[in-house]
């Protein structure tokens, strides 16, 4: 299996990513960027763009694993959240900034083999919380992102 360190840039590209947070978005509490509501790879980008320190990398390796796994993927930023889904069939996956970890939601992740690791309160809702120091194994990943893709998602908005 591949597994990849979510810190794996120097940390000399770390600092440069939080000074771009400085003169660029505002970072809610737990360091989630502030992005206005919009459909497509533009607004996405933004978001990643302003992840914090290491936490930028790893939003850039899960769009990056996301767009080679579902080719076809829909993107959009709502409620300063990155959404991945699939056109008529509604969005399946969710990235979003906390103090500590990023949260990776699975909107229908109770129905994925294996589920991921975090429940919700919600029967049908699974999560992946990856931290600094986590090694991302890309092959699980990239597995429950093929799955959720092919399920019906969530019409949120």
């Amino acid at each position: 299996m591949s597994r990849k360190k979510a810190n794996a840039k120097p940390k000399a590209t770390n600092k440069a990513a939080t000074k771009r947070n400085d003169a660029g978005p505002k970072l809610l509490s737990g360091g989630n960027p502030q992005i206005p509501k919009g459909d497509g790879n533009k607004p996405v980008q933004d978001y990643i763009a302003a992840m914090p320190s290491w936490k930028h990398d790893v939003g850039r390796t899960l769009d990056e694993l996301i767009v080679n796994t579902v080719p076809d993927v829909r993107k959009a930023v709502r409620w300063n959240t990155p959404f991945y889904g699939i056109e008529g069939r509604g969005w399946f996956l969710s990235v979003h900034c906390f103090t500590k970890y990023v949260k990776v939601t699975f909107l229908n992740g109770g129905s994925l083999n294996p589920p991921p690791p975090v429940e919700s309160k919600y029967e049908a809702v699974r999560s992946l919380h990856i931290h600094e120091e986590d090694e991302l194994d890309e092959n699980q990943l990239a597995d429950w992102i093929r799955q959720a893709s092919e399920l019906p998602g969530d019409e949120l908005f």
